[in-house]
């Protein structure tokens, strides 16, 4: 048990955009088999933890892995939904960069979307509540917006969350060094083996 709160960090299980490599930011998919099943292996790990919340996006890909893992009553929070793609939902990165070579998500965001500043403010409304709070916290979110809630949580500016890489089904974990005014990542990226 840590001496300090921790934020456990959640991304969904595998939906059929995953493996297609397009950008799902608002589409309300549903986890496919595999998906489903990455979420289950959640559960032994994450029953161990002692969490005074629990948060997941609204969208039906983080409820339903909360649900398969353990947390059927998570508590739905607006601002850990997906990054807002706009006109490049659904599209993969390397289509888009077939027209604009050097268009990158971290830096440019998206047309009729969120700028990088605006996800990141909403990472910023997550942490003031997580950090106004008492115990530890769990949540279940998206790649992109737990990539940025993550260097803001480090108190790096949205752009630097391109540098933390996420796997689906993942669990991360943030928390503090010696005092509270040391925000560290303690953990990243861990995933239970393959369920082949």
């Amino acid at each position: 048990m840590s001496l300090f709160p921790q934020l456990f960090l959640v991304r969904h299980g595998e939906t059929s955009w995953t493996i297609t490599g397009q950008m799902t930011g608002r589409t309300d998919l549903a986890l496919t088999d595999r998906g489903a099943d990455e979420a289950r292996q959640l559960a032994p790990r994450l029953r161990r933890l002692h969490v005074s919340r629990v948060l997941t996006s609204p969208l039906e890909r983080a409820r339903q892995t909360a649900a398969l893992a353990g947390f059927p009553d998570a508590e739905a929070d607006p601002d850990l939904q997906e990054w807002d793609y706009g006109a490049y939902e659904g599209r993969r990165t390397h289509d888009v960069r077939a027209e604009r070579p050097d268009w990158r998500l971290f830096e440019h965001g998206c047309p009729g979307g969120e700028t990088p500043d605006a996800v990141g403010a909403r990472a910023d409304r997550v942490i003031a509540r997580v950090r106004a709070g008492d115990g530890d916290v769990l949540v279940f979110a998206h790649r992109d917006l737990i990539r940025v809630l993550t260097a803001r949580w480090i108190g790096l500016p949205p752009i630097d969350g391109r540098r933390f890489w996420l796997a689906t089904a993942s669990v991360s974990v943030l928390g503090y060094d010696h005092g509270l005014d040391e925000p560290v990542m303690l953990r990243w990226n861990e995933t239970v083996p393959s369920v082949e």
